[in-house]
């Protein structure tokens, strides 16, 4: 295939979300493809900073300009510096995050949206943040060849938000990266439960920055209502300081939880899965989710999910989790209570989240999005 830009800034920039997804994605795409040229575009990065590239037919092209340089330069003064400035000439340049560079005529472009949460969910966007996508994001997918989605959720959201013809975007669903699996060892488990602070004892665990879209101030709400009897039962909620937070941390002492709640702060891939496999369940009710990694992660480390039954949970649990209203406090609650009185109940769902893990793959998105890279150089 003829030469192909890739915008590997979130995954330079990010440690979880979109910059766990790009990573594994161009990682996957090492592994698959050894012959097409890649170029991997990373905005506020020099050379030394980056490590070898993933395979001997990519190349980092990086640049000094900040990621908020480049926002203020391509999407508010409209400037029309092409990306090939920074790539170099390609058939084919890749946006990975939202927002579409300006690009030579000619250059086949591929957009990925990885949700419309500040769309659906606006009060969990702060509104500086809101009015940007508001704008640049609309015109982006307008001006894009083809548009990804993370989800057959995300899809609908673009055609019915945005009135994107259907026929231009394509479902990329991600995969579980396999260092994901059940940790049995109880030393390397108890290790990282004190590298992190965690207080002996069982606890429900939650994974996702700290902002309102994850709905953390009615998950706590749910486990004040589980009553006396789980007074033991501590929440863990694995994340990093995120926006309009301070109702969140507030929530924790209107609800006279101190010593019930902790907050890890941003957790480290490779503890994830010891931290999963400790865990009574996942309890991850977002209000809106593009994709949802925590519930694939915790089904590849034998843990029993409660999710959210809106946007793209559905697609992602399948029949392996619980899903709720994650807006009414009372069936979390109910849930919850359920999950953790019944042995049986947590056993199967084990057993039928181990299976649904197993469907997802970065080898498959991998393939299917090189397939997709052929397909629209064909067409041009």
């Amino acid at each position: 295939m003829p030469t192909i830009g890739i915008d590997y800034t979130a995954a330079y920039e990010q440690g979880a979300g979109i910059g766990r997804y790009v990573r594994e994605l161009v990682g996957a795409l090492a592994e698959i493809d050894s012959t097409t040229p890649y170029r991997l575009f990373v905005s506020g990065a020099t050379r030394r900073d980056l490590p070898p590239p993933p395979g001997p037919n990519f190349t980092w092209r990086p640049t000094r300009i900040t990621p908020l340089w480049f926002a203020r330069l391509w999407h508010r003064a409209r400037v029309p510096l092409p990306v090939e400035t920074f790539v170099g000439r390609v058939r084919l340049f890749h946006a990975t995050d939202f927002t579409l560079p300006p690009t030579l005529p000619g250059t086949v472009t591929l957009l990925t949206v990885h949700d419309l949460s500040f769309v659906r969910a606006p009060e969990t966007a702060t509104p500086v943040l809101k009015a940007y996508l508001d704008r640049v994001v609309p015109r982006s997918v307008r001006r894009a060849s083809h548009v990804l989605a993370d989800s057959q959720a995300t899809k609908d959201d673009l055609i019915a938000l945005y009135g994107v013809e259907p026929e231009k975007v394509s479902v990329l669903l991600s995969g579980v990266s396999a260092h994901f699996r059940r940790v049995e060892d109880p030393a390397v488990r108890a290790a990282v439960r004190e590298h992190y602070g965690i207080p002996p004892g069982p606890y429900i665990f939650s994974v996702g920055t700290v902002q309102p879209r994850k709905n953390y101030a009615r998950l706590m709400e749910a486990l004040a209502g589980l009553g006396p009897e789980a007074g033991d039962i501590r929440l863990v909620i694995a994340g990093g300081r995120g926006w309009l937070d301070s109702p969140i941390y507030g929530a924790v002492r209107a609800l006279g939880l101190e010593g019930r709640v902790h907050f890890t702060g941003f957790v480290d891939d490779a503890d994830l899965p010891a931290l999963y496999s400790d865990a009574l369940c996942l309890a991850y009710p977002s209000l809106y989710e593009g994709f949802g990694f925590p519930v694939l992660e915790a089904f590849a480390c034998g843990t029993p999910v409660i999710t959210s039954k809106l946007s793209s949970m559905p697609e992602v649990a399948g029949d392996a989790a619980l899903l709720v209203d994650p807006y009414d406090v009372g069936a979390l609650t109910a849930a919850l209570k359920r999950l953790l009185s019944d042995p049986a109940l947590r056993a199967e769902l084990v057993r039928r989240g181990y299976h649904q893990a197993e469907q997802f793959t970065w080898a498959r998105a991998a393939s299917q999005l090189v397939g997709i890279y052929r397909r629209l150089i064909a067409q041009e």
